[in-house]
Formats: C-alpha cells, structure tokens, sequence
C-alpha cells in the first residue's frame, strides 16, 4: 500500500553537500515520523537524524550543526540536508518512516530501499 523511495545519494567531495530524499507513495495521509540511518562497511548502522510529525528533530552528534531533517508535507517527502560533508560520512543511507494511511489511527511502517553517500576527493 505503501512504498518508500529514496534519492539524492552520490559521489562529492570533502566541504561538500547532498540532499537525500525520501518519497512516500500510496495511502499517505501523513508522516508521524520519518528517520534517518546510515551503515558504513565494517560499523554498525547509526541513527542520524529524526523528525516528527509535528517538526520536533534531533541529531546525532556528528552531524548536528551540518545536516538537517524536515518533511513537505505537500509532497509526502522527507528530506536530509547534508552539508560540510566529511570523508566519514560516507554510508549508505536509510529512510525508516511512520505514516497515517487513514483517518482511524491506521500506521504503515517501513524502509526506503537506500542510497550510496561516497564523500572522497
């Protein structure tokens, strides 16, 4: 019913950014929450950033000050703003959301399919 795509990953050097997106399709009425993670080879996947429904984020300490989470809600989209981009934030990189699918309280949960973030000169 409800499918989640992500886009927006790639190659870029040190200093710079990336905005990953994370689309939902289907019965979407709303976001209650979207995170997201990343895994790096040989590390265990990291929650990076996360936001609610009602805007409220929070970040992980290594990107606070240089990523930011937000949702259109217009769009049903997430969004990761990724800046001053560091070799270690190399990954792939995860949407995990909640949405309302109805007007009962009904929830989907699920994943986008990930993207490859590469940050090398």
């Amino acid at each position: 019913q409800v499918q989640l795509v992500e886009s927006g990953g790639g190659l870029v050097q040190p200093g710079g950014s990336l905005r990953l997106s994370c689309a939902a399709s289907g019965r979407v009425n709303s976001f209650n929450y979207i995170d997201w993670y990343r895994q790096a080879p040989g590390k265990q996947r990291e929650l990076v950033a996360s936001i609610t429904g009602g805007g409220t984020t929070s970040y992980a300490d290594s990107v606070k000050g240089r990523f930011t989470i937000s949702i259109d809600s217009a769009k049903n989209t997430g969004y990761l703003q990724m800046n001053s981009l560091k070799p270690e934030d190399t990954a792939v990189y995860n949407c995990n959301a909640e949405v309302g699918i109805d007007n009962l309280g009904s929830t989907w949960n699920g994943w986008g399919q990930g993207t490859q973030v590469t940050v090398s000169s």
